[in-house]
């Protein structure tokens, strides 16, 4: 039997430049609505978000603890199958030096995020 056709790297490159790097509340919050299932688990290291509203509150106060410049920038494609994906990232300032890297994981039906499971790398990895 085969798997339905999903555009991992699509997605999740989606959600990192229109979610993650969506400096404006409504924007990033139709983001959301678009990629998102309506009960889709954020899993952050120390929290959890569970549904669009409070997604866009997390995704709003990880963006406002960051300077203005800081940027998530892709690390290759997202790779994926059988409704799983992970697509690892690198941030910090446009033309400074990586803040910061980590990986996402992504549960995916329907073409939609389910679960994203944010994972940060440790200092010097």
């Amino acid at each position: 039997m085969n798997a339905p056709v999903v555009d991992f790297n699509g997605l999740l490159q989606a959600n990192l430049k229109r979610v993650f790097g969506e400096r404006d509340a409504a924007k990033r919050h139709a983001a959301i609505r678009e990629l998102y299932a309506p009960d889709a688990v954020l899993y952050e290291p120390e929290d959890i978000a569970r549904g669009h509203d409070a997604i866009a509150h997390a995704v709003d106060a990880l963006l406002t603890s960051l300077p203005p410049a800081f940027v998530f920038t892709a690390i290759g494609p997202a790779v994926g199958h059988h409704g799983l994906a992970h697509l690892r990232w690198s941030a910090g300032p446009p033309q400074g030096p990586v803040a910061v890297t980590g990986m996402d994981v992504v549960h995916i039906e329907g073409g939609l995020i389910h679960s994203l499971h944010v994972f940060i790398d440790p200092p010097g990895a």
